[in-house]
């Protein structure tokens, strides 16, 4: 995900946590240690339940069960529940099988130690989110022998949105949670909305374009960042389910705004796999969004702001 900054805020922490930056901003500063370890305490919870790094966490243990069905905890049935219906939803081009692409491709531990290697590999294809066996009402889960999951391209939004309205509702202020490119604000916002500039982390782009947030989700996805080489192959993290090859559209940078950060999340992130035909599938959805191309050309729609820079 490419950063997005929060620009002059109220009250603010940052603090690295599941492979990223996560910040907390409230209006009112004496709520800020209280939100901060509220959003920790949820990190670390999403990090045991989800991740696909840690030997001991749950997903792994499901996965270890090689097409058992098991029950799961709290934390990955709401996560789980969140990966399939994006998956469904964006008709798959978000799918967390995805997690099988990327092992394939050597991303297959914490990427800061990933090392770029002369060694060819052959990209797969997901096996496909609808061979996931998840009953909604007994929590149980059962994965099949040899998939892996990857659920980072919504675990990391719907944690943004479940923080945000958990520290607005306990400590009673406006909150923005931000981990990586996911936005979620809830509470009332300070005058003016929240203001963020929102990023394109090529090394040739300038400061992004500043928008301003009252309530729901910002997200942005790019492929200028979190990149490694299998042989000639250049890899990101985000990845084709369709044939497991990093994404190679048009797009290096997709930013949408939503009702949800989960919701501008799996947009930003199918889009992304889409390609040319994403601007006309968000201006369907009705989502504003904001496209970089690999030149640095940027296109806006559906009702996306117009640049204004500082």
């Amino acid at each position: 995900m490419t950063a997005t900054v929060v620009l002059a805020p109220p009250a603010t922490e940052s603090f690295p946590a599941i492979g990223t930056t996560a910040t907390v901003v409230v209006t009112d500063r004496a709520a800020l240690a209280t939100a901060a370890a509220l959003l920790r305490a949820d990190l670390d919870a999403l990090d045991r339940a989800c991740s696909r790094f840690r030997g001991d966490s749950e997903l792994r243990r499901v996965e270890a069960a090689a097409g058992t069905a098991i029950p799961v905890g709290d934390v990955l049935a709401e996560h789980v529940d969140a990966a399939l219906d994006a998956a469904r939803a964006t008709d798959g081009l978000v799918d967390p099988t995805v997690g099988t692409c990327l092992e394939a491709l050597g991303y297959d531990r914490d990427l800061a130690e990933v090392r770029d290697t002369d060694e060819a590999v052959d990209p797969v294809p997901a096996p496909s989110w609808s061979r996931l066996a998840w009953d909604r009402t007994t929590r149980r889960l059962a994965v099949p022998r040899g998939v892996r999951v990857d659920l980072g391209s919504t675990a990391k939004a719907l944690a943004a949105d479940l923080a945000a309205a958990r520290i607005a509702e306990r400590a009673g202020v406006g909150t923005l949670v931000g981990l990586g490119g996911d936005l979620a604000a809830a509470g009332p916002p300070p005058d003016g909305g929240w203001r963020v500039r929102v990023g394109d982390d090529h090394a040739a782009a300038g400061p992004g374009p500043i928008v301003a947030i009252r309530s729901g989700g910002l997200a942005t996805s790019g492929t200028t960042r979190r990149r490694w080489r299998r042989g000639a192959l250049a890899c990101h993290h985000v990845v084709d389910p369709r044939t497991g090859r990093p994404t190679d559209g048009p797009w290096r940078t997709v930013s949408v705004a939503a009702a949800s950060c989960l919701a501008a999340n799996t947009a930003a992130t199918a889009a992304l796999v889409l390609g040319a035909d994403a601007p006309d599938w968000l201006v369907g959805l009705r989502l504003p969004a904001r496209f970089v191309d690999r030149d640095g050309a940027v296109r806006t729609v559906a009702g996306w702001p117009a640049e204004a820079r500082l």
